[in-house]
């Protein structure tokens, strides 16, 4: 995106207007940056409203009718949470009422507006180029060296975007996704939900999305965003995908003028293989979900509840950080728990000036910037047609949402070259094995850029080529308490330890900044693998460190020693190896 969220976000047209989006942000929830027309409403679990539609349905009329308002059951969400009709032409002092009324109601959990979410790139030009964002020593994501390791293969990766118009250089890793845009207005092709996810255009009128909302051509950013996952390569042509043996399903949220809540919460929960009501069980379950989408706000209820669910079915899910230049925190679903929230990089491997930033980002990526020219933005498949389809091409474009994808596809690398990890292991195996930012990051960036190679070397369970001695007798690790050591019988070897011997570490800890990791040599000589972090809050220690242990003769009993040094949070040593 070259532009900040709030560029694309529809202008608030009157002050009745302005002071309704006001009404709807309670104590815990963010007010969103459009009028909302609809409300979601959680209902706590033992709450007739939580299953029965028609419950609900009467829980909206009754408190409508306390109001003085006609509300409407409009749908259940995925989520389990009831979409509720505001209906048309509330005053401030309306809103405030209907809300108050949900707030009041013990069996309510939440009450969030249904906010609209736009993509987060625009397009530039079409001049097919390398791709840094790669292989480029100074700020590409070192991909080629976790091909040798895997390429995806096994795995789905759901993109919930604007669907997925056909390009030769694609078609053959799309498989099955669904068209969840329930209003027909937004959706642009003429009806609502199907199973059709194509992308009809995206295109708008000056003035269709609020006063001042310039027009627009077609974006085809699912498209985009989908080629850097999992562009077929070694075709012969076009450009080459991340994990390009992964499946693509296309999962339609955003049209005209952007996407809501609830058809996103709904293809979240549809992707990770939870049932959404009036929608076909999902035969193409994903484990990894890419959404480079936003808007302006904190994380609501709504969709965490939507995410926690899709990351306890084993779904990894990963965001764009946003575009605004500013704290990721004020942003959903950046700000959202249980998310990999991405921030971009340009080509200097420095923060992208649109990047947002903040303690809520967990790693960097490639996103491009073409303000310094065409070429440092990130290249994928695309389509000319400035409204409907036209013909298949590839451009740059840059943005978060083009740095999201590089952490999907790496994701679904390290699924397919080790099917058993979860997506905290993911999500901590991806942030442990970060290289330094080679550019500086004002307001931080997460764990640093991303590194394919070492974080696919890191859990694929695979060696060096050296000899491999592993201990895979869990461990407890006390809270707070005296170190633990695991031992490991090196024998067979001649003369001393490699100058980069692998010491491959598997720990689950719910703070890892707590721990303190150190190798012991036979002879009691300790390396230092890790120290402890009062800042690093991450989950799980997933990673393989390097060990100039040139000095040290290789047979004898090597230890692991791992000691937790703060309260709290506790783990468990799963195993570790060495490689020779």
């Amino acid at each position: 995106m070259t532009t900040t969220v709030a560029a694309q976000t529809p202008a608030v047209s009157t002050a009745s207007a302005a002071d309704k989006a006001s009404a709807l942000a309670g104590p815990a929830e963010a007010a969103p940056s459009v009028p909302a027309e609809r409300l979601i409403v959680g209902y706590k679990p033992g709450a007739a409203e939580a299953k029965s539609d028609k419950a609900a349905d009467a829980d909206a009329a009754a408190k409508g009718k306390e109001a003085g308002e006609d509300l409407g059951f409009q749908r259940r969400l995925g989520s389990g949470a009831a979409l509720v009709d505001l209906g048309d032409d509330l005053s401030t002092k309306d809103v405030s009422d209907v809300i108050a009324e949900y707030r009041a109601d013990p069996q309510v959990a939440y009450v969030v507006p249904d906010r609209l979410n736009k993509p987060l790139a625009t397009p530039n030009d079409t001049e097919y180029a390398k791709q840094w964002d790669l292989f480029e020593s100074t700020a590409g994501m070192r991909v080629p060296g976790a091909w040798d390791i895997a390429t995806g293969s096994g795995v789905t990766v759901a993109v919930i975007d604007t669907g997925y118009v056909a390009h030769s250089d694609l078609a053959a890793n799309v498989v099955g996704g669904y068209d969840f845009i329930a209003d027909t207005a937004v959706a642009g092709d003429g009806n609502g939900r199907d199973s059709n996810p194509a992308d009809p255009g995206d295109w708008t009128n000056a003035n269709e999305c609020g006063s001042g909302w310039g027009a627009t051509t077609s974006s085809w950013h699912g498209t985009h965003v989908a080629g850097t996952i999992a562009a077929v390569t070694n075709n012969n042509k076009g450009v080459a995908g991340i994990a390009y043996n992964a499946k693509i399903s296309p999962l339609r949220v955003l049209g005209r003028c952007g996407g809501y809540d609830s058809d996103i919460i709904d293809a979240i929960t549809w992707a990770s293989g939870g049932s959404v009501s009036g929608v076909p069980a999902n035969t193409n379950v994903a484990k990894v979900i890419n959404m480079s989408l936003g808007g302006g706000g904190s994380c609501t209820s709504a969709t965490q509840s939507a995410i926690n669910a899709a990351v306890n079915r084993g779904t990894t899910v990963v965001v764009a950080a946003g575009n605004s230049n500013a704290n990721a925190a004020n942003y959903s679903p950046a700000s959202c728990s249980n998310v990999i929230s991405v921030a971009a990089l340009g080509r200097s491997g420095s923060k992208a000036y649109y990047s947002n930033y903040g303690s809520v980002v967990d790693i960097a990526a490639p996103g491009g910037d073409t303000s310094t020219g065409t070429a440092n933005g990130i290249l994928s498949t695309l389509n000319t047609g400035t409204q409907g389809p036209a013909s298949e091409t590839y451009a740059y474009y840059q943005g978060t949402s083009m740095a999201a994808p590089h952490i999907a596809g790496l994701a679904a690398l390290m699924k397919s070259a080790n099917s058993s990890l979860t997506p905290a292991q993911i999500e901590s195996a991806i942030k442990t094995n970060a290289r330094a930012l080679p550019g500086t990051c004002s307001g931080g960036c997460g764990a640093g850029l991303a590194d394919a190679a070492k974080t696919v070397q890191a859990v694929s369970g695979g060696s060096t080529g050296g000899t491999t001695f592993t201990s895979t007798s869990a461990l407890a690790i006390p809270d707070n308490g005296p170190a633990v050591e695991s031992p490991i019988t090196v024998s067979g070897l001649t003369g001393n330890a490699p100058s980069a011997l692998q010491v491959g570490v598997d720990i689950t800890h719910t703070y890892r900044g707590d721990l303190v990791i150190d190798l012991v040599a036979p002879d009691g000589s300790t390396y230092r693998l890790k120290s402890a972090s009062g800042t690093d809050s991450a989950d799980n220690v997933i990673t393989t460190y390097t060990v100039n242990a040139s000095s040290e003769i290789a047979n004898g009993t090597w230890k692991l020693r791992v000691q937790d040094t703060a309260t709290l949070d506790t783990g468990t040593l799963n195993s570790w190896k060495l490689t020779f």
